[in-house]
């Protein structure tokens, strides 16, 4: 993988309920249990915060005004795909991604959560805790998501 190819500007989601569990989801379409938190690219000139409330909103039911906004990662996280997957998905087009992520409380009952909403990306979902997620997490991304995890102090 070359070093000169970009990253992919996404934004990712923290959603925690008021016990200060996170949401997490299990990709569907996988072989293998891929469980992630709810992320996703940029439009063109979208703003990171706007597009993870779209993401959020896109891939779970949840919309702005079922959370409270937390706060955001001070600066972009970056991390490199592994080769199989620049190779496959990407096609040489990017080396990774770099993603800014927002915490939000959900303040909804549970039943918001629709996977079903638009995009299905999760073909199920729970409540976790930070070691749970680590522990499920593809190994690539365990590194930005204990990122994530320090900076909103979870």
């Amino acid at each position: 993988m070359s070093a000169d190819l970009p990253y992919r500007p996404c934004a990712g989601v923290v959603l925690t309920n008021a016990e200060g569990r996170i949401f997490a989801g299990q990709r569907a379409g996988m072989d293998t249990p891929a469980w992630q938190m709810p992320q996703g690219g940029l439009d063109e000139g979208e703003d990171p915060v706007d597009a993870a409330y779209r993401e959020l909103e896109e891939e779970t039911g949840v919309g702005r005004d079922h959370v409270t906004f937390i706060g955001k990662t001070a600066d972009w996280l970056t991390y490199d795909f592994p080769p199989e997957l620049a190779l496959g998905r990407w096609k040489d087009k990017y080396r990774g991604q770099k993603q800014m992520w927002v915490h939000v409380r959900l303040d909804a009952p549970d039943s918001v959560i629709n996977l079903n909403h638009k995009d299905v990306e999760f073909s199920d979902w729970r409540w976790m805790t930070k070691r749970d997620i680590l522990t499920v997490i593809v190994p690539f991304k365990r590194g930005i998501y204990k990122a994530v995890f320090k900076e909103f102090a979870l």
